[in-house]
């Protein structure tokens, strides 16, 4: 019935050049010299008082911006719950009808 198409491989258009011929060459080790082992110089973190007033009040910014943040999405959450509380009970007294009288 139906049967799948499987292609062809297509054949090279132009002219082609023969694969080039790759000849091993031989690998020479590099002359080894032994340099003497020194430590690398580093330079040292200087701590001064501005630094430490700076570090620590970019953390008590970021500190503030993040409870910020959060506590406003919790605000958020908690207004969304109560609204829809609100929105349930007005719904609920809308279903029941009044003209229901108990005895």
């Amino acid at each position: 019935m139906l049967r799948p198409k499987i292609p062809t491989m297509p054949s090279p258009v132009g002219v082609t050049a023969p694969p080039a011929v790759v000849q091993p060459t031989a690998v020479e080790p590099a002359p080894q010299t032994m340099a003497p082992a020194v430590p690398a110089a580093r330079p040292s973190v200087q701590i001064t008082p501005g630094s430490v007033l700076a570090v620590v009040g970019a953390g008590t910014a970021v500190v503030l911006v993040v409870g910020t943040v959060l506590v406003s999405m919790l605000l958020a959450t908690a207004v969304t719950a109560a609204s829809v509380a609100v929105c349930a009970v007005v719904v609920r007294s809308l279903l029941t009808s009044p003209n229901k009288r108990r005895r």
